[in-house]
């Protein structure tokens, strides 16, 4: 019996409208829900634990697991205070929904290709039985074709996408959604308790997330201080972001105000989704086709070693003992330790992004895969193959007296430190010979 699945089936009627909420954690501006509010009575919400994304997660102390559960348990109290309830399910959305039939659903949309093929599927289904499925946007500003060129062709390049993308903006793409003007449309029950992680095959783990609170402080600062990871110069909020329990709108309509640098941030994130959407191919290939060829090294004990944060080099070892301690990591390190891997090891592009994918509480499939492949020369925008970051130079510039490094690497000075697993001019000189020769032969 799937985790609170029964309640389902006495609570969901013909006269139940499901708000189907997935990357939209928040009751509060939020696109689908405002319709669903605005054009029905008795709305139920309802988050799925999708099995068929859980059972690909190798660990069962994963954070985002408590991360998402703390904010449904967020939104319980919120709804509970409203007379209503959420309702958590653990099953697979398209068994979900052939079982239930209310009389409509909800959601907004999802841009990833499991999630395209599942809403669609989804929506097979639904409309079969006669029941209504409305999908909306909610987690971008512009999304699909809202931003290509003139003549209709998606961007491939970010300078000239992000300036059409602020021509193309005005107050309707970030005008906030008033859904708290039906908070009484939803369906009234006493709250249905939330099933705990051990009940979906999870561990709860201690952790600690960032506040959902947009700092306008450190946001006004950002451009000044966005590239020193010793510095808390960062809005931290790339996690609610990621599971929607902060409006993008909002945070542009912020963004205006304070910072246009922290303004290209977001824009970044839009591009890569665009990305995905238009070229599905670089999920499990490069953007560029000639980069395919490259043949990399691939070897497993420096792999390893890159994982645990014992290459020898500081800055690279603090960034990857920050991701596996706490699920984040500063952008800027994040460059540094892709670079690193990509360049300094040979090793795939591919190997980082799954690694990421498995640590990172923020993970997006685009942003993630956009930025590896930014790393490894290999996708678009990208500067030209022979980029490769000096560790050293790096640290000099952005952590010069090594807070940042001395915080994660306590051993640093010391003989437990493991030398460098390769010396920088060789390994410049090894990367950029291979890289030429796999894209003299393929261009």
């Amino acid at each position: 019996m799937k985790a609170t699945n029964g309640a389902a089936h006495n609570m969901i009627d013909q006269h139940t409208t499901v708000m189907w909420l997935r990357r939209d954690l928040r009751l509060e501006d939020n696109a689908a829900l405002y319709h669903a509010l605005k054009e029905n009575k008795d709305v139920l919400p309802v988050f799925i634990f999708d099995t068929v994304i859980l059972n690909d997660l190798e660990d069962k102390q994963d954070k985002r697991l408590v991360f998402i559960r703390e904010s449904l348990l967020h939104l319980q109290e919120q709804l509970t205070a409203l007379g209503s309830t959420l309702l958590v399910v653990h099953d697979d959305p398209v068994h979900f929904f052939k079982s239930i039939y209310p009389k409509a659903v909800y959601t907004n949309h999802d841009y990833e290709p499991y999630a395209i093929t599942r809403d669609e599927t989804v929506r097979a289904i639904l409309e079969e039985n006669g029941v209504v499925f409305k999908t909306f946007k909610d987690q971008v500003i512009f999304e699909k074709d809202e931003v290509v060129k003139d003549n209709g062709a998606p961007y491939t390049v970010f300078t000239p996408y992000s300036k059409k993308w602020k021509a193309t903006l005005n107050t309707f793409y970030i005008k906030s959604y008033p859904t708290k003007k039906y908070f009484n449309n939803f369906k009234r029950s006493k709250p249905i308790s939330i099933p705990a992680l051990t009940a979906i095959g999870f561990e709860d783990v201690d952790a600690i997330f960032p506040d959902r609170i947009i700092k306008t402080s450190i946001i006004e600062k950002y451009h000044k201080q966005r590239d020193y990871p010793a510095i808390a110069g960062t809005s931290r909020l790339s996690v609610h972001l990621r599971f929607g329990t902060v409006s993008i709108r909002k945070l542009v309509q912020v963004a205006q105000k304070k910072n246009e640098v922290w303004l290209n941030e977001l824009i970044w994130r839009e591009f890569y989704a665009m990305i995905l959407w238009h070229f599905p191919h670089v999920v499990t290939r490069a953007f560029r086709p000639a980069y395919d060829h490259i043949a990399w090294r691939n070897d497993v004990e420096q792999f390893e070693r890159w994982c645990e944060g014992k290459t020898g080099y500081p800055i690279v070892d603090a960034g990857m003992r920050e991701l596996n301690a706490t699920g984040f990591m500063h952008n800027r390190v994040r460059m540094i330790v892709a670079s690193f891997l990509t360049k300094h090891l040979l090793i795939d592009w591919r190997w980082g992004e799954a690694y990421f994918a498995k640590k990172l509480l923020d993970y997006e499939l685009a942003s993630n895969n956009g930025g590896w492949q930014w790393a490894a020369g290999s996708g678009c925008d990208a500067a030209p193959y022979f980029r490769v970051f000096n560790p050293e130079l790096q640290t000099e510039r952005f952590d010069r007296d090594w807070k940042y490094i001395r915080k994660w690497v306590p051993e640093v000075d010391t003989n437990d430190y493991p030398p460098p697993v390769v010396e920088h001019k060789t390994a410049r000189d090894r990367v950029l010979r291979t890289y030429k020769k796999a894209l003299d032969v393929n261009v």
